[in-house]
């Protein structure tokens, strides 16, 4: 839960409108009023009729009266707004929690509350709030949900301040508003035993030894819960304290998750089309990794890399992992498509030859951007692949990938990818988990890359290892 910061004071005897700006609020029954007044004036000056002047006058002066009692208002009251949770999947509700708080020493009158929100999310909120008393508290919320992903804006709150006949209205606004983030859907995915390296913290985990040597081990001072078999007796002599060794240090295993955004590559729009399905499942894969103890970046086919500031482009320790989730998440709450018709920038960023295990979310692939996809794989230890067809996402297919495409998933299996085709509709749990389950037996039969071990000889595309 967030904290909206706290909206200026709304003061009824604000100036800057000026009384034009208050005759301008008269409702409909002030204008009819005010008109019936003015006529009955006239009326009464043509027939020599004093009772109908009286009258006219009366019915004149109280619509005026009322304008200048509201403009002339002195009670203050301030307003908050508070997002439960600020960062919502798409599909999911948020509640909004509005507070208001009169800090002046008068009653208030009849105001309404009305809070400004994007179409998308819904019709705008009004509350009526009766008499607050001097000091008096005030809380109302609403719901606001959106199956499009984004950045929503909320706000600014609006007061309508209405006098007790109804014959004038003003309108106060506040100053302060908050964002509302709807990122994409996220699906739980079984926990696989990946190849590019294993888990964070987990067996089999890559270790790179700090010197060799007895002589050269790095001590520390013993911490409690050591294992008293690590007490390095040398250094314990030397240093009067006891000291353990500290012989290795784990790395954190790393994992790109690239997401293809290339508009040419995709069609059809809405939460249901192949882009979205790519954006909410490169969303799955990197809350996966990173709840399984993975450096994780994300990458797109322009060659930029979250999170920002990391060097490398990979989120920082474990500490920050949640984090920089968060980010990505965010990032991946706005990403639209993008103008460049290759892969090729993606490849510049993969350079550094360790790369840890690459997940990419890709559209249609050409036979050039199938042959970039191949030097990306040998960038990477292990890599995946997730290929959507957008003819057959538009057309409605049955998910059997038409034979340019099953060309094309041929071609990268050749060139060690563990690739999937992905039909429309389809759940990534499930594509996640055959692409394991062929993983882990090496490259089908009869796509071994050239120099690769055979099927079920230790193959290190994809996935491997089965289960952790």
């Amino acid at each position: 839960m967030t904290a909206a910061g706290a909206a200026g004071p709304v003061d009824g005897s604000d100036d800057r409108g000026g009384l034009r700006a208050a005759l301008g609020g008269l409702t409909t029954r002030g204008r009819s009023f005010l008109a019936a007044g003015v006529a009955a004036a006239v009326c009464a000056y043509v027939l020599g009729q004093g009772d109908l002047l009286r009258v006219g006058l009366l019915l004149a002066v109280l619509p005026l009266v009322c304008v200048a009692v509201l403009h002339r208002t002195r009670y203050r009251v301030t307003g908050s707004r508070r997002l439960s949770p600020s960062r919502v999947p798409a599909g999911s509700e948020a509640r909004v929690h509005l507070r208001m708080d009169n800090v002046s020493r008068l009653h208030t009158g009849l105001l309404m509350l009305q809070d400004r929100v994007p179409y998308v999310l819904g019709p705008r909120p009004r509350f009526v709030l009766d008499r607050v008393e001097p000091g008096g508290v005030r809380e109302v919320s609403y719901r606001v949900r959106s199956d499009l992903r984004g950045r929503y804006p909320l706000g600014p709150l609006q007061l309508r301040l209405n006098d007790p006949f109804g014959m004038c209205e003003l309108t106060r606004s506040f100053s302060a508003y908050d964002t509302l983030v709807v990122i994409p859907r996220t699906e739980p995915l079984p926990p696989l035993r990946l190849s590019g390296a294993a888990s964070g913290y987990g067996d089999g985990r890559h270790r790179s030894l700090a010197l060799a040597g007895e002589d050269d081990i790095i001590p520390r001072g013993y911490r409690h819960g050591d294992d008293l078999r690590r007490v390095h007796w040398r250094s314990t002599a030397r240093f009067g304290e006891l000291m353990v060794r500290r012989e290795e240090q784990p790395q954190r295993a790393r994992c790109t998750v690239l997401l293809d955004t290339r508009r040419i590559a995709y069609q059809g729009a809405g939460p249901g089309s192949a882009f979205e399905w790519a954006v909410s499942g490169a969303a799955s894969a990197l809350v996966h990794m990173v709840e399984r103890g993975f450096s994780v970046r994300l990458l797109t086919d322009e060659g930029s890399a979250m999170p920002e500031g990391s060097g490398d482009g990979f989120a920082g320790p474990a500490q920050e992992s949640a984090e920089s989730a968060g980010l990505m998440l965010d990032t991946l709450a706005v990403v639209d498509h993008s103008d460049g018709g290759g892969l090729s920038r993606a490849v510049d960023v993969l350079r550094g030859g360790d790369e840890g295990l690459l997940v990419a979310f890709f559209g249609d692939l050409d036979e050039e951007q199938t042959a970039v996809a191949a030097r990306l794989r040998q960038r990477s230890r292990g890599a995946v692949a997730f290929v959507l067809d957008s003819d057959d996402w538009v057309g409605g297919g049955e998910g059997v990938a038409s034979a340019p495409a099953a060309a094309r998933l041929r071609l990268l299996r050749e060139a060690g990818w563990t690739a999937m085709a992905v039909p429309p509709g389809a759940e990534l749990a499930g594509l996640w988990q055959r692409a394991g389950q062929e993983g882990s037996g090496g490259q089908p039969a009869g796509t071994r890359a050239p120099g690769a071990p055979a099927s079920g000889a230790g193959s290190t595309a994809g996935f491997s290892g089965g289960w952790s």
